[in-house]
């Protein structure tokens, strides 16, 4: 991914943060010179020897993964919130742009299966499930049920390699346009509007 120097983004317990709170993302692979590409919830962990990956699963029925070597690098995509930047909101002669925040995660993927698959399932249920009101669970379902849904799926686990992470918040703009940004986009009545405000404040620690 191309980050702008300026827009680097480099705290390490933010970008778990941003990889945790939007974690249904987009996995990408190759075969044969084309990009194949599937839309997924992620959980983030650790393996046993405490290195970083991140694990999902996908529909035995999408071919996607019959692509996949053991242990080849693939990229898996998470986008946050985004918005249109007006330059009419500038006190000068600019060009329109959009803020937004994104981490790329590339990693060496390997399938997993049997009590591993079912780990993941557990994990993946249990973090969706936290704090909502009638929870379930995967050692709720009967055993007949479940064996049936987890023959219907691959897992995989990705063993992080590299991360990139840019979060394009006009930070090329004095404090006056700066704020005029902020206060436009708090006008609006798009959620990921005031999404992209509320993340400009944090980074300027405005209130």
């Amino acid at each position: 991914m191309y980050v702008n120097p300026i827009n680097r983004w480099e705290d390490e317990p933010e970008i778990i943060s941003f990889i945790q709170k939007n974690a249904f993302a987009t996995l990408i692979t190759q075969e044969n010179g084309r990009s194949l590409a599937t839309h997924l919830p992620f959980v983030l962990d650790q393996n046993e020897s405490g290195k970083a990956i991140i694990s999902g699963h996908i529909a035995k029925a999408n071919a996607q993964w019959k692509s996949i070597p053991d242990q080849s690098e693939v990229l898996v995509m998470f986008q946050g919130p985004h918005a249109y930047i007006s330059s009419s909101w500038y006190n000068h002669e600019n060009v329109p742009t959009w803020n937004y925040l994104a981490v790329h995660v590339y990693g060496k993927i390997r399938l997993i299966e049997g009590e591993e698959l079912l780990n993941h399932l557990k994990k993946l249920v249990n973090t969706y499930e936290k704090d909502r009101p009638n929870r379930v669970s995967v050692e709720g379902m009967s055993g007949a049920y479940l064996e049936s849904q987890i023959r219907a799926l691959v897992g995989f686990e990705i063993q992080i390699t590299e991360v990139q992470a840019s979060a394009k918040l006009s930070q090329n703009r004095d404090q006056t346009n700066f704020e005029n940004i902020i206060t436009e986009l708090s006008k609006s009545d798009l959620d990921l509007d005031q999404k992209v405000a509320e993340e400009m404040r944090k980074f300027k620690k405005i209130k």
